[in-house]
């Protein structure tokens, strides 16, 4: 991981809602990233992946509200704060960690997708004893590795300079054209490629290109080692031919490998946005992994 960034969180509470029950809602922002907390029970926060908003866990919200205190976050230039710049991981990271003690969240489980996957494995290797656990929705600790798995860190600076300098460029019609391109191999059903589509359109180009380049070069493969908590990986395979599958199992399986309590479990028919593709499947294997007991000390 990059060197830690630390910095004042300067927590405001924007709008509380008080309808009782499991449906009131507070909201609050950080520099990092807006928070919308729901529900009663034990906590979890639920971090969007790349170019989306906490809105993509809505079902998931509605799913789980009733058995735990939910805190959804949509991340600094993804329709949340401001765009934070140079670097990006480690400044979410550190505000994720500062989250859970000032709120004095009791061993809350991190859910991420994809991006929100990674930055839950880097805030439970940096704060094991602040994190419950660790459940990531196709995402891993080092994303270059699942096609090709002699990737290296350094090996990707190139790359993620490139990728980095494109999207500095690029105008919100530019990232909205190459938003829908990756979204229609994400998402099976053309309509929630459209509701992707008006997350995606909240993003800053250069907040995407920043956050790709660095999740290129940041390889945790050895660092979640340190996880106290269970962790759990839902790799999805609905995009990969039948035949190339094995190796992909393969390929999620080894990037857990220091991780010897972790579970990969995998979504067959569901493309990247598993929540979106197979949402059954994913509240069946959340509530099974929830509600399972910690794994055994070593």
């Amino acid at each position: 991981m990059a060197p830690r960034v630390t910095f004042a969180i300067g927590f405001r509470i924007a709008v509380a809602l008080a309808v009782g029950g499991s449906h009131a809602q507070t909201r609050m922002s950080t520099r990092a990233f807006d928070v919308v907390v729901t529900g009663s029970g034990p906590p979890i926060l639920l971090i969007p992946g790349l170019s989306s908003t906490g809105d993509v866990w809505q079902g998931t919200v509605e799913h789980l509200r009733g058995r735990y205190k939910l805190h959804v976050l949509t991340l600094a230039g993804f329709g949340g704060p401001a765009p934070l710049g140079e670097p990006f991981l480690p400044r979410v990271v550190d505000a994720l960690i500062e989250y859970a003690r000032t709120n004095r969240l009791h061993r809350p489980m991190l859910v991420g997708h994809s991006l929100g996957g990674f930055l839950s494995f880097a805030a439970a290797t940096q704060a094991p004893r602040v994190f419950g656990g660790v459940v990531a929705v196709d995402g891993v600790p080092f994303f270059p590795a699942l096609g090709n798995p002699a990737a290296e860190a350094d090996q990707q600076a190139s790359k993620a300079d490139q990728i980095k300098a494109t999207y500095a460029t690029l105008t919100s019609e530019q990232l909205g054209i190459q938003s829908r391109l990756m979204l229609e191999g994400m998402i099976t059903d053309p309509a929630n490629v459209e509701r992707a589509m008006t997350w995606a359109g909240l993003s800053t180009p250069q907040a995407v290109g920043i956050a790709i380049a660095e999740i290129l070069t940041t390889d945790l493969r050895n660092q979640v080692s340190a996880i106290e908590g269970p962790a759990l990986v839902i790799g999805a395979l609905g995009a990969i031919p039948d035949g190339r599958r094995p190796v992909f199992r393969a390929a999620y399986e080894a990037q857990l490998a220091a991780l010897p309590h972790a579970t990969v479990v995998f979504a067959e028919r569901a493309r990247h946005f598993v929540m979106l593709d197979d949402p059954s499947f994913l509240y069946e294997t959340l509530d099974r992994f929830l509600t399972s007991p910690p794994p055994s000390a070593p």
